[in-house]
């Protein structure tokens, strides 16, 4: 397990469409996110999320030159406590923070890595009601996701 896990907004806003918000949990054990994430997910977070604030705010500053305002307060707080894990969706903010050496998963990978410790026997389920949404998967996206998954 994760010692600290960040969530952007977007993994929230997604799992919790399809119902597996609590996955995170199951896997992580609590997941920390800023105040602009919270801001941005518009509801009660669960009580396994802590919601911290930054200490500094100047490397969020500078990463909003490049991503928003959510995806720069996560990957600055993964950054100011040397987070395991980032939880991004955004092909753009996920290229900055493999750049800043941040540990980088999506909800896709959150999926997978559930697979595969055994929570479910299938992400083939969940890409449907993924697809159901306003989650973007291509095509190609989502067989890279199957074969990870052992399913292809």
């Amino acid at each position: 397990m994760h010692k600290i896990v960040i969530s952007d907004t977007s993994c929230f806003i997604v799992l919790g469409k399809i119902n597996q918000l609590g996955l995170l949990q199951k896997l992580y054990g609590r997941i920390l996110t800023t105040n602009e994430i919270a801001e941005e997910f518009g509801e009660q977070l669960p009580e396994w999320v802590d919601v911290l604030s930054l200490k500094d705010k100047s490397k969020q500053q500078l990463l909003e030159l490049y991503v928003d305002r959510g995806e720069s307060s996560a990957m600055a707080l993964a950054i100011e406590l040397e987070a395991d894990l980032i939880i991004l969706d955004d092909h753009k903010a996920r290229v900055v923070a493999r750049k800043l050496d941040l540990n980088v998963t999506g909800t896709l990978g959150v999926l997978i890595s559930a697979k595969k410790q055994g929570f479910f026997k299938s992400i083939k389920p969940f890409l449907r009601d993924l697809k159901k949404t306003n989650f973007r998967i291509t095509e190609d996206l989502e067989k890279e996701a199957l074969k990870q998954a052992g399913e292809l």
